[in-house]
């Protein structure tokens, strides 16, 4: 029987056994299992290169708890396979000695493996109620799991990543796999480097598809003079975070499966639930490359110490937040997955990305059709790349970025959208990689073409701010016409202190009457005039752009026409506020000169 079967085989007992309740708690009991059952494999390896030293490993695990003590399978007198422990007190002690032990009585300080160790064992649970079922579960891990083997190392990996494949529509499982070909394809464009030792970063790590993706890129950088130094090296720059328990279980196995021997880099943490400030500088990174989870929203009182600018509960915009102003070093280089409604949103999303493309240089957005994600979810994403600009305390704005290139990813020839059976192929991405060019040269080399096409972001922005300065300035002078007024209605209040004369008293008040209307009368008109300069200059930041190369086709979808019918409300509705914004700016000029007067 090969690996995926016996995994395979494996589900099916467990489905067998009352205790275990869906394929997430299925993969969850699988994992720890498998950790534990990998982990040991290891220890004999890290037990026989000590040897080799002179030296004598010592584990982290108490000796009772180890795999080789209570799971591994024993040759009796006969020649015959025997548990060590009967199926009958198996659930007994997993539940009252092996969980307690490894969640209690590890010391995380004592070592960066007994850190990993507490980590994957403090929110871990054990599902099974058969002692029987376990036991068939170990005896089939024993069987088909020999670690020590290149091949199964190998197999294992893509079997595990099967795994979460055939999962990603199985509740909650599904929100923290990225296809393969789409974490290949972002993490060699970013393309880390092993010689200068850059490190990566994924905040939101998931189960580790793209930190598994720039292992398998460093490697691939080694030459024949490497040797454990760059091992070393690559575990020292490989960094994840992940909130919950079982895709920070999951991580942390897929990286025993890829060769890092303590992937303590891993933490089992909330990213966004770190305070603002504490991040520190030292902490920020050379490369970034995320699918942050979008649609959710933190709890109350995550986030509330954001700047009062940024501070929003949604997911994906708290971590574009972080990412730009906490997580990247001057010059560091991002590759963020981003649905469409972060291109064209606006209020947040729109401060958003006017802090992007002032604080970072958005060079590229690659374009994914629907269904890349699918089951887990229809929206359509993108792939946005971009680079940490220098920091300028001139007191002035500047925008580091110019120009913003766009490639719309097509559907492969004869397919109308992807499925399981049917996912997205870094092959696919071969044209991408073509038309790339280098940013050495800020993408000379890069022609427009049926898929690929640039925005002049720099000239839209200058036109955008001149035509709506003269708003801006308007809104500016009323707002200054208000506060004279505001302040001498203030003094005339003050001179009603121990003014006990009826007459005078109400005559002032009366004076502080007008005033305070004339005041709220050019408030009101200056945000009139505010509100039309915005509506100039704010659109610029709606990267929602389609393919200007490509005629758009004809459609009877429903979904799209009653998307496109609401887009034209929107548009019309635009049209209207800007209608009544120009023709109460001519107004609020006319009636402004009579208050002043």
């Amino acid at each position: 029987m090969n690996l995926s079967s016996t995994i395979k085989s494996i589900q099916d007992i467990m489905r067998k056994d009352d205790g275990v309740d869906g394929d997430a708690q299925r993969l969850g009991q699988l994992t720890w299992m498998l950790f534990l059952k990998v982990f040991d494999q290891r220890e004999e390896e890290w037990e026989d290169d000590a040897k080799d030293q002179g030296k004598t490993y010592k584990s982290p695990l108490p000796e009772r708890f180890r795999w080789r003590n209570w799971a591994k399978y024993l040759i009796d007198a006969e020649g015959k396979k025997k548990p060590q422990i009967a199926g009958s007190e198996l659930i007994g002690f997993v539940n009252n000695e092996l969980f307690p032990a490894l969640k209690e009585q590890i010391d995380p300080s004592q070592s960066p493996s007994h850190k990993v160790i507490k980590q994957i064992f403090e929110d871990a649970n054990n599902f099974m109620k058969s002692g029987p079922q376990m036991l068939a579960v170990i005896e089939k891990l024993e069987e088909a799991i020999n670690f020590h083997d290149f091949k199964t190392r190998a197999s294992l990996g893509d079997v595990y990543e099967q795994m979460l494949n055939d999962l990603r529509g199985a509740g909650n499982a599904g929100e923290f796999y990225t296809p393969r070909a789409i974490t290949a394809f972002m993490v060699d464009r970013v393309n880390p480097n092993l010689i200068k030792h850059e490190s990566v970063l994924d905040p939101a790590c998931g189960t580790g598809g793209f930190l598994t993706a720039a292992i398998d890129h460093f490697r691939n950088q080694r030459t024949t003079k490497s040797g454990p130094k760059d091992q070393r090296a690559i575990e020292e720059l490989i960094h994840g975070i992940e909130k919950k328990q079982l895709p920070h279980l999951l991580c942390t196995t897929n990286m025993l499966l890829h060769g890092i021997d303590v992937p303590s880099q891993i933490e089992h943490r909330n990213t966004l639930g770190r305070p603002w400030n504490d991040w520190g500088a030292n902490e920020k990174v050379d490369c970034l490359i995320t699918n942050p989870p979008f649609g959710g929203y933190e709890d109350d009182g995550v986030g509330s110490d954001y700047p009062a600018d940024l501070r929003t509960r949604e997911t994906a915009d708290m971590f574009m937040a972080l990412i730009i102003k906490k997580l990247l070093k001057e010059n560091g280089r991002a590759a963020v997955v981003l649905p469409d409604g972060f291109l064209f949103g606006d209020g947040i999303k729109g401060t958003l990305k006017k802090l992007l493309l002032r604080e970072c240089k958005l060079h590229t957005i690659v374009r994914l059709p629907k269904g890349v994600f699918a089951p887990y979810t229809t929206i359509k994403t993108n792939l946005l790349f971009f680079t940490k600009g220098a920091v300028m305390d001139d007191g002035n704005e500047h925008f580091h970025t110019d120009t913003i290139w766009f490639y719309e990813h097509p559907y492969p020839a004869g397919y109308k959208s992807y499925s399981k059976t049917k996912p997205i192929r870094l092959e696919e991405f071969k044209p991408e990689q073509e038309w790339w060019g280098s940013e050495d040269n800020d993408f000379a080399d890069r022609v427009e073409n049926e898929f690929a096409w640039k925005v002049d972001f720099k000239a839209k922005r200058e036109q955008a701010e001149a035509a709506a300065a003269p708003h801006w300035q308007r809104a500016e002078e009323l707002g200054n016409q208000a506060a004279d007024l505001e302040s001498e209605a203030k003094d005339l209040k003050s001179s009603l202190v121990g003014n006990t004369n009826a007459k005078q008293r109400l005559k002032i008040e009366m004076q502080i009457s007008a005033l305070r209307e004339q005041a709220d009368a050019l408030r009101l008109q200056a945000r009139d005039a505010q509100a039309a300069g915005d509506r100039i200059y704010w659109p610029i930041f709606n990267l929602d752009i389609k393919n200007p190369n490509t005629p758009e086709e004809e459609t009877f979808d429903p979904d799209v026409l009653l998307e496109k019918y609401k887009k034209l409300l929107g548009e019309i509705e635009e049209t209207e506020n800007q209608l009544k914004s120009e023709l109460a700016a001519a107004l609020a000029h006319h009636f402004g000169g009579e208050v002043t007067e």
